[in-house]
C-alpha cells in the first residue's frame, strides 16, 4: 500500500523522477522523489474490465471552492462569538486576522508542494515524501496518513453533535440526545455515498446558502430584540491561560480545512486554478467570520453561546435558525467524511481496478468504510459532548499541524540550502518559520488547555441522554414562567429522558 502515481488521472505527474518536469523552476529547486510505478497498466487490464470508469478530476476552481466554503464555513463560525465574550473585542478580532492570514499562506505552500509532486493526493503521501530520504516515508506516511484520518472522524463528530443541538432545539419532544445522533448517523452516511466531490459540489452550494441566511437571520434577531450597549461589551479582558487559549484553538479550528486540500486539489480538472479557488475560501470565510463574530457579540455580550445560532431571543426564531443551518450542518461533516473515507480506501484499493471502477467489490468496500467512520465519529460525539471543547481539543491535536506546522516544515524542506537567496526568499524562510511555530504552539498549550476544560466542565456528561438544546442568553428580557409541569417541554428545559430505573448511573456519587 505505498505511494504510487497520481490515480487521479492526473496527466502531469512524473512517477518517474519526482518534480513535474513542466514546472518550471521547480525540478532544481525541490528534492527528487522516486514515486513507484503503477501496478496496473491502463491500456491492457483496466481496459478489458468490467464497471463503469470513475473519473475523480471533475471539479472546476469554483465548485471547488465552493466545496470549501461550505466545508470550512461551518463549524468555525458557531463558536467565533464566544470567542470575542473570552477574549474581548479587539485582540479577538486581531486573532482571527492573524489566524486568517496564516492559514491563507499555509494554503498556497500546499499548492505549491503539490505541484512539485503531483502524485500526492494526502499529508500521509506528502510526509513520505520528506521521509524517504532517512528511510522514514513509510513509518511517516502510516503515521500522518491515518492521524488526518483521526482528524477528519472527529470533526464529523463535532458535526453530529452540532446536528443532536440542532434537533433537540428543534422539537419539543422528550426524544433523547442519543437517539438523534443515531438518526444524524444514519443522514450523514447516506450523503456520503457517492465517491466523487462532484455532487458535493452541488450540495455545497446549499450549504453555503444555509449558514449565510441563518446567520444573517440571528444578526438581524439580536439586532432587534438587544438594543447596542445593553450589554457587558469589553475592548480586551485579563484572563487565565485555559480560558484565552482555548479562544485562540477555536479561532484555528475555523480556518482548519487544511486536511482536504490535497485531496480537493487531486479533484480539480486543472491544479493550475488552485489559487483562484484558496482566495474565494479565505476571502468568504473571513468576511462571514468577522461579521458574524462582532455583531453577535457587540449585541448579546458577555453571555453569548456556543453554538452562536442559540443566540437568538425567541424559541420560536431559534427553531427557524437552526432548521436553515441544517444543510451547512450535515453538507460540511459530509465533505470530511469523505475525504477520510477516500484515505482508507485508497490504502485498501489503490493500483488495483477498484480503485478507478465501480466493481461490485468497491461499491460494496465504500457503503463499508463509509458507515465505519460514521460509527465511529457518533461515538466521539456522545462521549465529549461539549461544543467549544471537542473543537479546542481537534485544534490542538490535528489543526495545528496539518493547516499551520507541516507547511511551514514542507517549505523548509523543499528550500533547504537556499533559505537566503534572495529578500523573497528570506522573507519566505521566517513566514515558514513563524507557521511552525504557530502549529507547535497550538498543539502543546492548547492541548493542555482543552483537557483541562474538558475536565472541569460541568453539566455535561458523555453518552447522557439529557437534551442538548441551547437555552436563551440570561442577559435577554425575562419572558414570563410557566410551570414545567403544567405545559409542553420546550427547548430551554433540560429533560432526562433516561428511564427511572436508569437514572441513578448518571449521577454523580
Amino acid at each position: 500500500m505505498g505511494n504510487s502515481a497520481d490515480w487521479t488521472n492526473a496527466p502531469d505527474a512524473n512517477v518517474s523522477g519526482g518534480p513535474n518536469t513542466k514546472n518550471e523552476g521547480y525540478d532544481d529547486a525541490v528534492p527528487r522523489y522516486e514515486a513507484p510505478a503503477a501496478s496496473h497498466d491502463d491500456g491492457g487490464m483496466l481496459s478489458s474490465e468490467e464497471g463503469e470508469l470513475i473519473n475523480y478530476k471533475t471539479l472546476n476552481w469554483w465548485q471547488g471552492g465552493i466545496v470549501l466554503i461550505a466545508e470550512t464555513v461551518s463549524l468555525g463560525i458557531l463558536s467565533l462569538p464566544s470567542v470575542l465574550a473570552t477574549v474581548g473585542l479587539v485582540p479577538g478580532i486581531v486573532l482571527i486576522l492573524v489566524m486568517s492570514a496564516l492559514s491563507t499562506y499555509s494554503g498556497v505552500v500546499l499548492a505549491e508542494f503539490r505541484r512539485a509532486y503531483p502524485f500526492v493526493q494526502n499529508f500521509g503521501d506528502a510526509v513520505e515524501v520528506m521521509g524517504q530520504p532517512i528511510g522514514m516515508g513509510r513509518l511517516f506516511q502510516e503515521i500522518f496518513g491515518w492521524a488526518q484520518v483521526i482528524f477528519q472522524v472527529f470533526v464529523m463528530g463535532s458535526h453530529l453533535l452540532t446536528w443532536t443541538i440542532c434537533l433537540n432545539t428543534l422539537t419539543n419532544s422528550s426524544t433523547c440526545t442519543i437517539v438523534w445522533a443515531v438518526v444524524g448517523l444514519a443522514v450523514f452516511w447516506v450523503l456520503n455515498l457517492p465517491r466523487t466531490l462532484k455532487w458535493t459540489s452541488y450540495m455545497s452550494m446549499t450549504s453555503c446558502l444555509s449558514i449565510t441566511v441563518a446567520m444573517l437571520m440571528t444578526l438581524g434577531d439580536v439586532a432587534a430584540e438587544k438594543p447596542i450597549g445593553s450589554g457587558s461589551i469589553e475592548v480586551a479582558r485579563h484572563l487565565g491561560f485555559t480560558g484565552a487559549f482555548l479562544a485562540v484553538t477555536n479561532i484555528a479550528v475555523a480556518f482548519s480545512s487544511h486536511s482536504c486540500f490535497f485531496s480537493v486539489i487531486g479533484e480539480f480538472k486543472n491544479p493550475d486554478d488552485w489559487p483562484k479557488a484558496l482566495a474565494l475560501l479565505q476571502i468568504c470565510d473571513t468576511t462571514l467570520y468577522l461579521l458574524a463574530a462582532i455583531v453577535i457579540y457587540v449585541y448579546v455580550g458577555q453571555d453569548v453561546p456556543s453554538p452562536a445560532l442559540s443566540a437568538a431571543h425567541s424559541p420560536t426564531m431559534r427553531k427557524a435558525i437552526w432548521g436553515v443551518a441544517i444543510p451547512t450542518i450535515v453538507i460540511a461533516g459530509v465533505i470530511y467524511g469523505h475525504v477520510a473515507a477516500k484515505y482508507i480506501f485508497s490504502r485498501m484499493f489503490r493500483d488495483t481496478k477498484h480503485m478507478i471502477r465501480r466493481t461490485k467489490l468497491s461499491n460494496l468496500a465504500w457503503v463499508a468504510v463509509t458507515l465505519g467512520i460514521w460509527i465511529l465519529a457518533t461515538v466521539i460525539a456522545e462521549s465529549i459532548p461539549v461544543f467549544n471543547s471537542l473543537l479546542g481539543l481537534i485544534a490542538a491535536l490535528f489543526a495545528s499541524w496539518f493547516s499551520y506546522g507541516l507547511p511551514g516544515i514542507f517549505w523548509l524542506w523543499m528550500h533547504k540550502g537556499n533559505y537566503f537567496s534572495s529578500k523573497a526568499q528570506t522573507c519566505r524562510f521566517f513566514a515558514n518559520v513563524v507557521l511552525f511555530l504557530t502549529g507547535f504552539l497550538i498543539c502543546v498549550l492548547g492541548l493542555w488547555a482543552s483537557i483541562e476544560a474538558i475536565a472541569t466542565e460541568k453539566g455535561t456528561k458523555p453518552w447522557t441522554s439529557l437534551r442538548h438544546a441551547v437555552s436563551t442568553p440570561s442577559n435577554y428580557p425575562a419572558e414570563p414562567s410557566t410551570a414545567v409541569a403544567d405545559r409542553a417541554p420546550t427547548d430551554d428545559d433540560d429533560i432526562d429522558c433516561t428511564p427511572p430505573a436508569f437514572r441513578h448511573l448518571e449521577t454523580d456519587p
